[in-house]
């Protein structure tokens, strides 16, 4: 049942219309869907019944104003009702998709990744002094991270994680993609951070994503491109039906 929550004159707010406003808002709604929200936009809602009452005492439709806007606003949602009926008959089949995925899976790669950890201290100095240490075998690369990094990934012995290409800064991205695994940094590598000694842990090559994770964007774009075709084709046929003059 659909509930009334407030009278105005001879009009009614009700509950739809209240979870119709908070749909209308997109995401931005879902910070009224909740009691509080819910009475603001109740008051908003009486608020525009009651301006709507007042324009119908003062026959407000009736002026030529009025009138025009309001033969702008059909217009406008007679050419996009007709745009709608252009493409809503453009669909995409599974086998369009998997076609597509086929013949361009160079586009679907996660791109390279890499797991390393890194040490960083504040001056060359000090980065060469633990190379060195690390080099001789007089203490781990981890344990050199525990006790010496200024990053907070010392605590787990530098590790940094995965990640890919572009999310480190410039010099300490070209470094460590530059590595083989289980190398360890010839020298310290500066960036605006500091001094930088790395360890590649691992490597992982571009790999192309699953048919299943990329298919729902893949159809997303293939029926734009649908669209768009559709929407070209029928603007051509009805510039044959009504010839267009431009005039610049």
């Amino acid at each position: 049942m659909d509930k009334i929550l407030a009278n105005v004159g001879p009009l009614t707010v009700k509950e739809s219309e209240v979870e119709e406003f908070i749909l209308s808002l997109g995401q931005r709604g879902q910070a009224y869907n909740n009691p509080e929200g819910r009475k603001v936009i109740l008051e908003q809602l009486i608020g525009n019944k009651l301006l709507l009452l007042d324009a119908r005492k003062n026959l407000y439709e009736t002026e030529p104003e009025f009138k025009a806007e309001l033969a702008k606003m059909k217009e406008n949602l007679l050419i996009n009702y007709a745009g709608g009926k252009v493409i809503s008959a453009v669909t995409v089949s599974d086998k369009e998709i998997e076609a597509y995925y086929e013949e361009n899976k160079n586009q679907f790669g996660g791109g390279e990744t890499v797991n390393a950890s890194h040490i960083l201290v504040d001056s060359e100095e000090k980065a060469l002094e633990l190379l060195a240490k690390i080099k001789a075998g007089e203490i781990s690369f981890e344990d050199a991270a525990k006790e010496n990094s200024s990053c907070p990934s010392k605590e787990n012995g530098g590790n940094l994680g995965d990640f890919g290409k572009g999310q480190m800064v410039p010099e300490f991205d070209e470094a460590v993609f530059a590595m083989e695994v289980g190398a360890i940094s010839d020298a310290p590598v500066k960036t605006q951070f500091g001094y930088h000694l790395i360890k590649l842990n691992d490597k992982k090559e571009s790999e192309t994503m699953p048919f299943a994770e990329i298919k729902d964007e893949i159809k997303e774009g293939l029926l734009g491109e649908k669209r768009r075709a559709a929407y070209d084709s029928k603007i051509n046929q009805l510039k044959i039906l009504y010839p267009v003059d431009m005039m610049i």
